[in-house]
């Protein structure tokens, strides 16, 4: 099996979801860690270096949240964050402090399964773009160093705005990114506008790149959330 070089790291205090996970993962040839607190979790992360972990919000010693914001500063292997609150604000909190993506309870093997694979992936393939100055999914093509994007060769006319939005996403790609990471990062602050200011030009991008209302060729929408690059 090809996969059996990645360590999956697994901190959820509810056994059942737990060995559930496991077994699903070691089925398919990851090798797995368990931790039932956050404190464990943190201890086996530092000695045992996992290439992804799965992150449940809701543990009994601390938040995971907690977890996050103190192995983010150090790290960038891909966190996913298991969450049985579909709350927005909880989502949209744990991207903010790095994690990768979110997966809500109660889930199905196959999606748990690309969304691990579509992580690694993403943790590779973020120094592969910064390399050769071009992203590209499909048959768009970004050329970070013209500040151009194609479609199968086609120009496609961005404002600036428009571009520095696209080549954001591209950089994280796989990724979900909250509404206020990408105004902060495009717009420097948040005001009352920010959110419409940011789907408006959204709406644009996507029009211009050829996509239909609820057409997720390039880009997803995570309502209430954020924007998602796709990666494949």
């Amino acid at each position: 099996m090809g996969n059996n070089k990645y360590k999956i790291l697994i901190v959820e205090d509810d056994r059942n979801i737990a060995s559930f996970v496991q077994m699903v993962f070691e089925t398919n040839g990851y090798q797995v860690l368990t931790a039932e607190r956050c404190q464990q979790g943190l201890l086996m992360f530092t000695s045992h270096m996992p290439d992804l972990v799965l992150l449940d919000l809701g543990l009994p010693d601390m938040d995971g949240e907690e977890f996050i914001r103190r192995i983010r500063p150090d790290s960038s292997v891909p966190i996913l964050v298991l969450s049985a609150r579909s709350d927005e604000e909880d989502k949209v909190t744990s991207l903010d402090l790095g994690a990768n993506d979110y997966i809500t309870k109660p889930f199905g093997t196959a999606e748990l399964l690309a969304r691990v694979r579509a992580a690694l992936r993403v943790n590779r393939s973020s120094t592969r773009t910064a390399l050769d100055g071009r992203f590209q999914v499909d048959d768009l093509c970004i050329d970070y160093d013209r500040r151009q994007v194609t479609i199968a060769g086609e120009a496609v006319h961005l404002t600036q705005t428009e571009y520095n939005i696209l080549a954001l996403l591209s950089q994280h790609t796989g990724k979900v990114m909250t509404y206020s990471a990408i105004i902060r990062e495009i717009w420097g602050a948040m005001d009352n506008g920010s959110v419409k200011k940011l789907q408006v030009n959204m709406a644009n991008i996507r029009k211009k790149l050829g996509c239909r209302p609820g057409d997720n060729r390039y880009v997803t929408n995570e309502l209430g959330v954020g924007y998602r690059m796709l990666d494949e």
